[in-house]
C-alpha cells in the first residue's frame, strides 16, 4: 500500500529519485537555466518568476503535500555523486476504479540522450504497480519529440493515439500522442507512428 508518511527514494543503477528539498534551489535552477533553449519546445511557457526562489519554494511544499495526499509523486533525478538531471512527476493519481495515474518529465540538457530517463520511467512505473497498486501509467509527448517517445517505448509504453490539442506548449496548443503501460499487458511490441 502507499505510504504517505515517509516519501518514497528510489533506487535505480545510476540514480536516486526523491522529493525536492528546499536545498536542491541552487542546483534546479542552474540546470533549468542553462537548458531553457533545450526545453522550451516541450514545455509551457514559463511564469515570469519561474527560476524564483520562492517559487521554488512553493514547487517544494506542493511536492511534499501532493504525496501526503496521494494525489501525485513529484521526485528529483539526482546521479549517485549528487548531481541532479531532471525531474520525474507521476501525477493525477486516481484510485477506485481507475487505479491509474500519468507521468511527466524533463531532463537537463546537459545528461539528455544518456538513457537517465528511461532508467527513471523504468523505476517510477515499477514503483507504481508494485509499490502504489496502480493498474494503468499514461503519458503524452509532442509527435515531433523523437528522444521522449524513444524513452517512453524502451520503458515498455505503448502507442494508443493522438489528442488534439492536449497540451498549451511554447504558448500554443499542440496535439500529443498518447501512450500507456499496463501493470498486465499483453499488446505486444510499440508500433512507432
Amino acid at each position: 500500500m502507499f505510504n504517505r508518511r515517509r516519501p518514497p527514494r528510489l533506487e535505480t543503477e545510476r540514480m536516486v529519485l526523491r522529493l525536492p528539498a528546499h536545498g536542491d534551489y541552487d542546483a534546479w535552477s542552474a540546470l533549468r537555466t542553462v537548458s531553457r533553449d533545450f526545453l522550451t519546445p516541450w514545455e509551457p511557457v514559463w511564469a515570469p518568476d519561474h527560476l524564483s526562489k520562492k517559487s521554488f519554494t512553493n514547487r517544494v511544499y506542493w511536492a511534499q503535500r501532493a504525496n501526503r495526499n496521494g494525489t501525485a509523486l513529484p521526485l528529483f533525478l539526482v546521479r549517485h555523486d549528487g548531481t541532479l538531471l531532471g525531474a520525474i512527476t507521476l501525477d493525477n493519481i486516481r484510485r477506485g476504479p481507475a487505479q491509474s495515474a500519468t507521468i511527466g518529465y524533463w531532463i537537463g540538457q546537459p545528461h539528455a540522450r544518456q538513457g537517465f530517463m528511461r532508467e527513471a520511467i523504468g523505476a517510477l512505473v515499477n514503483h507504481a504497480f508494485a509499490g502504489m497498486d496502480l493498474s494503468r501509467i499514461e503519458a503524452a509527448c509532442l509527435p515531433e519529440n523523437v528522444a521522449s517517445r524513444g524513452a517512453l517505448e524502451r520503458a515498455g509504453f505503448k502507442y494508443e493515439g493522438v489528442a488534439q490539442s492536449y497540451l498549451q506548449i511554447n504558448g500554443r496548443w499542440r496535439n500529443h500522442v498518447l501512450y500507456s503501460n499496463l501493470r498486465t499487458d499483453r499488446r505486444g511490441k510499440t508500433e512507432v507512428r
